[in-house]
């Protein structure tokens, strides 16, 4: 965890919503009732009262992939305070990765929620570890209370695009000095 304060967003940092690629997003392990839309897409995470509950047990696995390179700076989480995610592991550009093969690598970072944080403090990431980030994959390992469900009312990613260069665009540098 970074010395800066986790009470505000940075103040060059976007909500990375309208960059989320929804035609690929996943999520193992919710409940058909309660899916991840309700924690992620607009309108809906701002509602308390829908959530992202868990199926069998209490972990979750969501796939995010962008429709450009990102870099994260910090995630909200917001969840009830005994359902809500305890332990969340972070991975950049790593895909189809699933509940048997999770704990095979080792995550871009992990972040420890407090029901404090729950309600709605961003946490900042380590920020190295998410500069070129094509998908994101976050692994919801248990909650606040060690119960069978969790419970999320809401995921936000900030951070910034990363500028790609249009070759076309690039001036022919003469030689002639």
């Amino acid at each position: 965890m970074s010395t800066e304060s986790t009470s505000s967003i940075h103040r060059n940092q976007v909500d990375l919503l309208e960059h989320i690629d929804w035609s690929s997003v996943e999520c193992l392990n919710q409940s058909s009732s309660h899916s991840v839309v309700n924690a992620l897409k607009q309108g809906y995470r701002e509602d308390d009262g829908l959530i992202l509950e868990s199926d069998a047990d209490e972990q979750l696995l969501l796939y995010i992939p962008f429709t450009q390179v990102v870099k994260i700076h910090s995630i909200v989480v917001k969840g009830p305070e005994e359902e809500g995610p305890k332990t969340v592991k972070l991975y950049s550009n790593r895909e189809h990765m699933g509940f048997s093969n999770v704990n095979d690598f080792p995550p871009s970072d992990t972040v420890v929620l407090s029901p404090e944080t729950l309600q709605g403090k961003p946490v900042v990431l380590k920020y190295v570890k998410f500069q070129n980030v094509r998908s994101l994959t976050i692994f919801i390992e248990d909650n606040q209370s060690d119960s069978e469900v969790t419970k999320v009312q809401k995921i936000s990613l900030y951070g910034t695009t990363v500028e790609t260069t249009v070759m076309k665009d690039l001036k022919k540098i003469d030689d002639n000095h």
